[in-house]
């Protein structure tokens, strides 16, 4: 049996609270089924920033990037920018240093949970681009000026392949616990050159798919539909700055960012945190919702489970989300969704909801 190795970073505001809660789930999964995890805890905190002028290094991510996975609280707090006034984020950097092409942002409607749309089966999976497209230029020679400020937005070839491989393989297996199995490309094809070849190598993979539906949307229509019709969509694959934006509107489907979990992932590194941010204004308060955090961590395991063939692990992710289910739908609930509950209270009621064990051919097969 595998022992895993997790870099943990806690990061700013709400960040090291529901860390903490997620690791008390964790915890109380490696009592009950046998898991065994060893947590490494670094800093690399806006606050950290601040206080000393020290951000993460190529040097601290190859030495994190030994470790199994990596999970991420939240980092970043709106008065700490670097030089030129952008937010600090390590998660930004951890993307580029690793090849993190792809950040899989699921979202379902569970019940108990109240949605703002006439929709009761939003089951989708928002697949965003995060090496490239409209961040491609962070690194890009910046010249300070008060006038004019410029982005650039790049898309090649090989990451569409890798990105749309991906979509078309999380939507084949989706199928096989009950949804469509079907992806679709929100894109701006008819206003920008870069997603022209996107759409293009789309069509490609797609073709090379036919067991998959597909469907195409300009960004602003497919937005509108996320809305409108949020029924319609399983998985979602975008580029950069659209994911960003679009894998908020669908958490806002189903409770909020405080349920939306996520995946920033290569073929052979994963970073999981919660789509929320620091949320500095309720930090230190102990009222976060920790169940994207918690979620994350049940999707680190997942993937830690397909990559080792290890079905204890993936047993085990499978708790974890039924444990969460089952608290949503009966209580307690945070105060995000309406309830008056705290953090502890939520972690209290998912440990109480976990299943005893897990099952024996789990066991025998990890």
């Amino acid at each position: 049996m595998k022992n895993y190795e997790i870099a943990v970073i806690p990061g700013d505001g709400i960040g090291p609270e529901v860390v903490d809660a997620a690791l008390a789930v964790l915890g109380e999964c490696e009592a009950r089924y046998g898991l065994t995890v060893d947590y490494t805890f670094h800093d690399f905190s806006a606050d950290l920033y601040r206080r000393t002028g020290r951000k993460i290094t190529a040097a601290d991510m190859d030495e994190i990037g030994t470790a199994d996975a990596v999970l991420f609280g939240a980092m970043g707090l709106p008065d700490v920018r670097g030089p030129e006034g952008l937010e600090l984020g390590a998660q930004v950097e951890m993307r580029a240093h690793y090849g993190l092409f792809s950040s899989l942002r699921p979202v379902r409607l569970f019940p108990g949970v109240e949605s703002p749309v006439k929709a009761k089966n939003v089951d989708m999976l928002v697949i965003r681009e995060t090496s490239e497209g409209m961040f491609a230029g962070l690194a890009d020679q910046h010249e300070p000026s008060d006038e004019s400020a410029s982005d650039r937005m790049t898309i090649t070839r090989a990451t569409c392949e890798r990105l749309f491989d991906v979509a078309f393989s999380q939507a084949r297996a989706r199928r096989k616990r009950g949804t469509p199995g079907h992806v679709t490309l929100l894109h701006k094809s008819n206003a920008l050159r870069s997603n022209v070849l996107m759409e293009r190598v789309f069509d490609e993979v797609a073709a090379r798919n036919e067991d998959i539906g597909s469907a195409k949307f300009y960004i602003d229509a497919g937005a509108m539909y996320m809305v409108t019709d949020p029924e319609r969509y399983d998985v979602v694959v975008t580029e950069n700055i659209f994911g960003d934006i679009v894998s908020e509107i669908a958490a806002g489907l189903v409770g909020g960012l405080g349920v939306a979990p996520s995946a920033d992932v290569s073929l052979t590194h994963g970073v999981f945190q919660p789509s929320h941010g620091s949320a500095p204004d309720i930090a230190g308060q102990g009222i976060a919702n920790p169940t994207a955090m918690i979620l994350s961590a049940a999707m680190m395991l997942e993937w830690l489970g397909e990559r080792h063939g290890d079905d204890r692990c993936s047993q085990t992710a499978q708790g974890i989300q039924r444990a969460v289910e089952s608290t949503l739908a009966t209580g307690p609930r945070a105060r995000d969704l309406g309830g008056t509950a705290d953090t502890r209270d939520v972690v209290d009621a998912v440990i109480s909801a976990l299943p005893q064990s897990i099952s024996h051919a789990a066991v025998a097969g990890s």
